[in-house]
């Protein structure tokens, strides 16, 4: 016999839990604790089987047989409805880890642990957060060329040309990444690479004396961009090349002080000794 809304209703808790059947294989179970769940059980492949189908009244009788009706429609096509389900909810559990910025986030975790370096790590977030806006939510397997473009060229707009070359780098190695854990099957930066402004390399003359130590110093002061592990390096190290001192020249160092508006900064130069 069916089941009823009146009769669930009235459904109380008993001293051991018991079935309210509704018709092929449906039934709500009633625990001693009051609780209330959905099961189906049918057979597959000669075994008998249970199949949870939610908690009532959160799944209402209604909704509990359309549960039913999907699950025998699946068994009549030769299929377990236990294992479709698991199916979908792995499919749906991995979907929910393909878009870009969880990729990318995922990928600085694994580099992480392979001991790359805070201050690399660091500037390769940096880079990504030009990317987050525009590319972050989106499924990595169905951004295009022409989307991963329209970032860099955002980028290169603001007159960063370098920043725009290492921020396509460092996509490649995320879509890479993905490529890798079967969130995606092309790189897209590579067909990139000549599609951004490469600027001319000027060398500027060296600085030869202190009076022009100062402008160079609140330049560098001033800046707000991201320097790289080795940039970084150089410019900590800027003023022990004030005197174009060479590695082995390093203990015969004359000390300069060099004022730079309302900073001081200590040069060297090549001497005799201190």
């Amino acid at each position: 016999m069916a089941l009823s809304s009146l009769a669930l209703s009235k459904a109380k808790p008993r001293e051991k839990p018991y079935k309210l059947a509704d018709g092929h294989g449906l039934y709500l179970l009633i625990t001693p604790q009051g609780g209330r769940y959905w099961r189906m059980n049918y057979r597959f492949g000669g075994k008998a089987k249970t199949m949870a189908m939610g908690v009532f009244p959160l799944i209402t009788l209604a909704e509990a047989r359309e549960k039913r009706e999907a699950a025998r429609k699946l068994l009549a096509s030769g299929s377990d409805p236990t294992a479709t389900r698991k199916e979908a909810e792995a499919r749906e559990a991995f979907e929910a880890t393909t878009g870009f910025r969880t990729v990318a986030e995922e990928w600085l975790a694994k580099r992480e642990r392979e001991g790359l370096a805070e201050i690399t790590l660091g500037e390769v977030k940096w880079l990504l957060e030009f990317a987050y806006p525009s590319l972050g939510d989106r499924k990595i397997s169905e951004i295009t060329s022409m989307e991963l473009l329209a970032v860099l060229r955002q980028v290169e707009g603001r007159g960063r040309h370098e920043t725009a070359r290492r921020l396509r780098s460092v996509c490649g190695r995320v879509f890479r990444y993905a490529i890798a854990t079967g969130r995606a099957e092309h790189d897209l930066s590579a067909n990139l690479r000549d599609a951004l402004t490469t600027l001319k390399v000027k060398h500027l003359a060296a600085i030869t004396n202190s009076q022009q130590v100062g402008p160079l110093m609140r330049a560098i002061a001033a800046f707000d961009g991201q320097l790289t592990g080795i940039m970084k390096a150089q410019v900590d190290h800027l003023p022990l090349s004030m005197g174009g001192m060479r590695p082995t020249q390093g203990r015969t160092l004359a000390v300069m002080q060099v004022s730079a508006g309302s900073q001081s900064f200590q040069s060297v130069e090549c001497g005799k000794g201190i």
